[in-house]
């Protein structure tokens, strides 16, 4: 810690050199013809990149070296440009402006960047491919702000869950559940932009390039093909802004971390014609686990091409590179869940992790006319990893009487090289039109999307006990023929690798010799799959009455045996509908209903297991959700409220007295309660809460202990609560402090086993300073050093949550 506050100091006179002198101010608001403040509005002077935005009451502030005539230019998404001439002459003016709304069919939210700022998010395009108020959208969604984040000191997916209602982590990875639904980065359904892509499962990629993080609750198959039930989660790449911001951004923390960000935007010419934008991230930590490190290296720059005021096209372009070990998790002693500290990991000196991942999208907007607008992407992703690591054989080490040994865990090896690409267009009309009183905003669209997994991949594994001529390993010890296998000198089976001494660990996790072991080499086949959907959706706007109405038909087609003899094509289709209604009950409060469904196919490249039988029916799933949507404090604040319905059929189950036969006679349901706040309930006082209640059960099985059991992973109750107070007058101006808590209640492990975790409660602090250009900020998380694990398959795979840890950041603006 001595560093970070020694990082403090260097910097704190430097920010107080900064903190800008009034010289000549220009204040006053910007609003709508209706007096509605407009938040995040721009005031810029013409020919130059000094400016500013609007606060969350439309509120601006300019400050002139000298006096003079200045041209002002003043925009704001959706509404007309409009230039202002105006005399500064003495030291303070006031000056209000009304911006006139303009008629649009561009997608602004995504293709244009977002201007507000704060943890509250206006508008949305995921749940319904236009830019809709997410108060009048009629399902839940929850999300994330780059200014939360920011604020929170977070920089994973998997750590910004915490904030939303009824999303929680699984383990360490790209693996979260919503709903009681599990997700996760490899599984080809999470978002970004609104377009399917994919990732590693294993490592969670920094997130410095997302303007946010939102989820879409419930089914979402209608709009974006095959979903998990419980939601997906859309990543928001940061887009160039037509006006310069430019922030550094550098933390150490505990755990040797440290973090250099970077994020440039603005004009490339004069004619603002040309924009970019460009998100760099470096990252080099260590980790309280044992081992384990990260080094990953971001790059994200973008460029968006206004050809007109009704055309525009975009390039993105995100690359990461990731060097690390890959944490299976803790062990403990045979069902102790306190017998080894959290710090201890499996791992060998030799392992390592290295992934790979880019992202390329090309997309055009083109307004054809004041009532149809064309929207056209393609996206690329692309994925390797190359990994050596020593893991857990899921079992502990038995004796020769074929005894457990409680304190002993049996390893493998697994070294493994594999590619994954996934290519993804989405095209579609926007069409605003009307007939009679009705309005209509309807959308029509087609999307392809096709994963691969590239010839070649294949993986060597080392496991098991080695047989009595020490030539060979065989799987499973079986006591009642020890003359199978090699012996010790107390009649124990020797492994092939070596176990794992929990009350010795160091020995175990030194290097190891790997050309000792015997390995088999397990191929993964090529894997082709590909999806064709149409769809349309119409909202429909009558007076205080707003519905939706959406269906969509997708053709899924996988290969069996792809690139292999006896190769043959399978096709699943879907018809998909969705059905909302929003009633304006008021100028603050819309209450909505909603029903949709939803499918997950199962075929060769979902399952990865030749043997397991079929073919197998798609998972169909259904959801009904009733809530409220309403805004308070001048818009400043967003409580939505919602209960739900989720159920999902045809899940896979293991034939009895087989290895790999599979059958579908599953059936899941969960259903509970929500609540989201988020915004401002003064100017400088900003909050985020969430509460959810979630039973998740599984309501058909063969196995009749798993009835009326909560789902693994998926606490009944958790909840969220992160506050920020800014001080802006008086001897603490520029001073502020945040504070916030999230606590889950216990868990179960798994269906088959009687393993569970405890529930916690986390308290997390903050403290910012700043002072003109120069923002200081501590983040201490885990306040009280809580043990606690926030996910895990059993005892000998759980992961536990950091204990306390302290980040100081020191971020530039200019």
């Amino acid at each position: 810690m001595k560093g970070i506050f020694t990082f403090y100091t260097l910097f704190f006179s430097l920010a107080l050199a900064a903190f800008g002198q009034s010289k000549h101010e220009l204040k006053g608001s910007i609003s709508d013809v209706g007096g509605q403040p407009l938040i995040g509005a721009s005031i810029q002077v013409s020919g130059t990149s000094f400016g500013t935005v609007t606060d969350i009451d439309g509120k601006y502030s300019l400050v002139f070296d000298k006096t003079g005539d200045y041209n002002l230019k003043l925009s704001f998404i959706g509404f007309e440009t409009i230039t202002e001439k105006i005399s500064i002459t003495k030291a303070s003016h006031t000056r209000n402006f009304q911006l006139q709304e303009a008629v649009s069919g561009l997608q602004e939210v995504e293709i244009l960047g977002r201007k507000e700022e704060g943890y509250k998010n206006t508008a949305t395009f995921i749940g319904s491919k236009t830019q809709t108020n997410i108060k009048d959208l009629p399902q839940s969604v929850s999300y994330a702000t780059k200014e939360l984040i920011l604020d929170q000191g977070l920089m994973r997916v998997g750590e910004t869950v915490k904030n939303f209602s009824g999303v929680s982590q699984f383990t360490f990875y790209d693996d979260i559940t919503i709903r009681g639904f599990r997700i996760n980065g490899g599984s080809n359904t999470q978002l970004v932009n609104g377009m399917r892509s994919t990732s590693g499962f294993w490592k969670q990629p920094l997130i410095n390039y997302l303007e946010r993080v939102e989820v879409l609750k419930g089914p979402s198959s209608a709009l974006f093909g095959n979903a998990s039930p419980g939601g997906v989660v859309n990543r928001v790449t940061k887009k160039p802004l037509d006006v310069n911001r430019n922030t550094l951004n550098f933390s150490l923390g505990s755990f040797n971390n440290f973090r250099g960000l970077a994020d440039f935007t603005g004009p490339a010419n004069e004619s603002k014609t040309l924009l970019y934008r460009l998100n760099i991230g470096y990252e080099d930590a260590q980790n309280f686990r044992d081992l384990q490190f990260d080094k990953n290296i971001v790059v994200a720059p973008s460029l968006s091409f206004v050809a007109s005021e009704k055309t525009r096209v975009n390039l993105d372009l995100v690359f990461n590179n990731s060097s690390s070990r890959l944490d299976r998790g803790q062990s403990t002693f045979e069902n102790d869940l306190y017998s080894t500290p959290i710090s201890r990991s499996l791992n060998t000196a030799n392992d390592y992790l290295k992934e790979q991942t880019y992202t390329i999208t090309t997309s055009l907007n083109h307004q054809l006319n004041k009532s149809i607008s064309l929207n056209a992407s393609y996206m690329k992703t692309g994925y390797s990893e190359d990994l050596q690591e020593h893991r857990s054989s899921n079992s502990y080490a038995v004796d020769g009487e074929g005894n457990t040994i409680g304190t002993q865990v049996g390893r493998q090896v697994f070294i493994r090289k594999r590619q994954r690409f996934v290519d993804n267009l989405s095209s579609y009309f926007n069409i605003n039109t009307r007939t009679g009183t009705l309005s209509h905003k309807l959308v029509i669209g087609y999307d392809y999307a096709r994963e691969t997994l590239a010839a070649g991949g294949s993986q060597l594994t080392a496991s098991g006990y080695r047989n009595a001529s020490n030539t060979g390993s065989i799987a499973r010890f079986d006591p009642t023929k020890p003359q199978n296998y090699l012996l010790d000198a107390a009649g124990n089976p020797v492994p092939n690798v070596p176990h794992f001494d929990l009350e010795n660990p160091i020995p175990s996790q030194a290097m190891q010799d790997m050309s000792k072991y015997f390995y088999a080499k397990v191929g993964y086949d090529p894997t082709l799959y590909y999806l064709n959907g149409f769809y349309a959706q119409d909202q429909i706007t009558f007076g205080k009455l707003e519905a939706m109405v959406g269906v969509r038909y997708e053709i899924y087609s996988d290969f069996e045996n792809y690139k292999k003899e006896g190769e043959q094509k399978v096709n699943q289709t879907a018809l998909l509908p969705r059905l909302g209604l929003v009633y304006k009950a008021n100028e603050h409060v819309n209450i909505y209903g909603t029903y949709v469904e939803g499918y997950n196919p199962q075929t060769a490249s979902v399952i990865a297991n030749p043997n397991a039988g079929g073919p197998f029916d798609p998972l169909e799933s259904s959801m009904v959700e009733f809530g409220m949507k309403s805004d308070w404090f001048n818009k400043r604040l967003e409580l939505t409220t919602g209960v739900y319905q989720i159920k999902q059929k045809n899940t896979l189950y293991p034939v009895a007295g087989e290895t790999d036969l599979l059958e579908q006679i599953g059936e899941e349901e969960a259903k509970g309660v929500e609540v989201d706040l988020t915004g401002r309930i003064l100017m400088n006082w900003s909050v985020m809460a969430s509460y959810a209640y979630n039973v998740a059960e599984i309501t058909e099985s063969p196995n009749e202990s798993d009835l009326d059991k909560q789902k693994p992973n998926a606490p009944k109750h958790q909840g969220n609560l992160w506050t920020k107070y800014e001080f802006d007058q008086g001897a603490l101006s520029g001073l502020g402090i945040g504070f916030g808590t999230n606590f889950v209640t216990e868990r179960n492990l798994s269906l088959s086993a009687t393993q569970t975790i405890p529930g916690y409660t986390l308290m997390n602090a903050a403290l910012y300073y700043t002072a003109g250009n120069v923002r200081l900020q501590l983040n201490v998380n885990n306040l009280t050093d809580k043990t606690h694990w926030v996910g895990g398959y059993d005892y000998l795979r759980l992961f536990p949550g950091a204990p306390r840890k302290l980040l100081g950041t020191i971020t530039f603006s200019f």
